[in-house]
């Protein structure tokens, strides 16, 4: 199986499972969650008071979820439906079974955050089909006209398996690849943020392409431009190249570009199942309670303003004209909502934090699924003995496409293209159905024998991100110098540091945290803000489960001077 995370250390079943716990912030979010302890507790007089929580998607309904725990009354706010990017969808007039996944669809096992909510809920997942992947019968890497088929990467022309190994040397000699990636593994806090410390102070002004050129493995212009092009893992990485090599290194540290899995079903019913969930273990609120039973069954529409009010509180003006006031709110959507779609004063955060906000920079995205009759790409070629169709990583249009089936004999869904950054913003003048004749014409001269239209049994279904009125982007995506500004937005939840007319409104979701664009991201700040709201009304973390504000000072990011 192909990674974007070189073999250079050989794991054994004795040693620990690596998970998305730092580097930035090693805190064992895992441990948290399942310790008997809870995350804490919040003095009984406070009990019953309301929390408005704003946006709906998976850190919201996750943050909620364990105020409610706690006795708190999360009020959720959510503009359009429960799921955020974790949003799935069906095929009008197909099987209901049929679905796509419009956001979120694969999830790395370091995700152990997310597993939690997982299991949790009763969910199950099953082996993604990335590019050669053992669960993914075949793949065809399609560049300049060239196609070649594999089923192991062992397959492939020789200078794939040199682009691999560039990726792997690049990565030991310019980022100590084995030592962290150990260190991680083995949570040895000291080291891991002795040896980040210095990564940070050296990269933060670097992309992820200077990276590359920077490194004698890649000196080869026809290596860069393949592992662009086809990468390892998930795919190609030239739509990254402009980003902060930071934001790569944190991926492949903790390895979260591999071993992925989908969740059965649709990754959108982990967060409704969390708002339908009645919680065994729950103060104040009686057995029985759950998110949806407080709301009356809906969460309150958008929010449509935000302003500082007398005491510190902060008002909340939504969509139906209602406003309230709470002591205490958490905002989960994405920060650039702050800047346009809502009204808020300047004070509701420090001037510092409004500028990282406003230099947030989104990644576009855009995929297209179309529901066929059946997984045709596992019929056989007549001559060649070969699948039909591949999982087809290309530098045409379509770039990625993926084949995912529910067994030979049920109706299947393809992925036909699935884009980021430059190759996202083709599509974004064209109708699904013009998408889809743009598709078909580039997958038909890849795959000339292969007739995919007569398959196709219902209509295209599509999505770009940046076009999303309540999200104007996928996922957040630093730019070189941007560290300082994530991590005034990550550590905002330690409000002790604030002004006091700067307190009460916390940032959580997956671009608050160090790891944007994945779900362990949303859940580990949704988590940090939990801690903030309890330690906001005099509430505390048992003392053999101190929560991530009480470990703060021994894992807190790295700080580089301002001047």
């Amino acid at each position: 199986m192909t990674s974007t995370v070189p073999t250079a250390i050989q794991h054994t079943d004795a040693q620990p499972p690596i998970t998305m716990f730092g580097p930035d912030f090693p805190y064992a979010y895992d441990d948290y969650l399942a310790h008997p302890a809870g995350l804490g507790q919040i003095p009984a007089t406070e009990h019953g008071t309301e929390v408005a929580v704003i946006g709906g998607g998976l850190s919201g309904i996750v943050a909620a979820y364990e105020l409610m725990k706690m006795g708190l009354k999360p009020v959720v706010y959510e503009a359009d439906q429960i799921g955020g990017r974790l949003r799935t969808v069906g095929f009008e007039g197909c099987d209901p079974s049929l679905t796509a996944e419009m956001g979120a669809m694969r999830f790395p096992p370091s995700s152990t955050a997310l597993q939690h909510y997982i299991d949790l809920v009763g969910l199950k997942t099953s082996p993604f089909p990335n590019p050669l992947a053992e669960s993914t019968p075949s793949t065809v890497v399609d560049l300049k006209g060239e196609s070649h088929y594999a089923e192991t990467v062992a397959d492939l022309p020789q200078v794939y398996r040199d682009v691999a190994k560039a990726w792997a040397d690049c990565l030991e000699e310019g980022a100590d690849f084995s030592d962290m990636n150990r260190a991680l593994r083995e949570r040895d806090v000291p080291k891991i943020r002795e040896i980040w410390a210095k990564l940070v102070e050296k990269l933060d002004n670097q992309t992820f392409y200077g990276f590359l050129c920077d490194s004698e493995a890649f000196k080869s212009f026809r290596h860069r431009e393949i592992f662009g092009q086809v990468g390892f893992g998930t795919g190609g990485w030239d739509t990254d190249f402009p980003n902060s090599i930071l934001e790569i290194l944190r991926v492949v540290y903790t390895e979260a570009d591999d071993h992925h899995r989908g969740i059965v079903g649709g990754s959108q019913q982990l967060p409704l199942r969390l708002w339908d969930r009645e919680p065994q273990k729950i103060v104040h609120w009686p057995l029985g309670t759950s998110l949806k039973s407080l709301h009356g069954g809906e969460p309150k529409p958008a929010v449509t303003r935000l302003t500082r009010t007398a005491g510190n509180r902060v008002t909340v003006t939504d969509a139906s004209g209602d406003i309230r006031t709470y002591q205490a709110a958490i905002f989960t959507a994405q920060s650039w909502l702050l800047l346009s779609k809502i009204e808020c004063d300047d004070s509701l955060f420090p001037i510092d934090h409004w500028t990282a906000m406003e230099r947030t920079h989104y990644m576009e995205s855009s995929k297209l699924f179309v529901p066929v009759d059946r997984p045709f790409w596992l019929d056989k070629d007549e001559e060649t003995g070969r699948d039909v169709m591949s999982m087809t990583l290309t530098d045409r249009m379509t770039r990625g496409t993926y084949l995912l089936d529910d067994g030979p004999d049920k109706p299947a869904v393809i992925c036909l293209s699935y884009t980021w950054c430059d190759d996202s913003l083709k599509w974004l003048p064209l109708s699904a159905n013009e998408r889809m004749e743009v598709m078909l014409k580039s997958l038909g001269e890849i795959y000339p024998k292969v007739d995919i239209r007569k398959h196709i049994i219902g209509n295209p279904v599509t999505v770009s991100w940046e076009n999303e009125p309540y999200f104007m982007g996928a996922f957040k995506a630093n730019l070189p110098g941007h560290y300082r500004y994530q991590r005034r937005l990550f550590t905002h939840f330690m409000q002790d540091r604030l002004p006091e007319d700067k307190r009460g409104i916390f940032l959580a979701g997956d671009d608050i945290s160090w790891t944007a664009g994945w779900a362990e991201g949303a859940i580990q700040t949704a988590l940090n803000a939990v801690w903030g709201v309890m330690h906001h009304f005099g509430g505390s973390t048992d003392a053999t489960n101190p929560g991530p504000g009480d470990l703060y000072d021994e894992i807190a990011p790295v700080e580089l001077p301002e001047d």
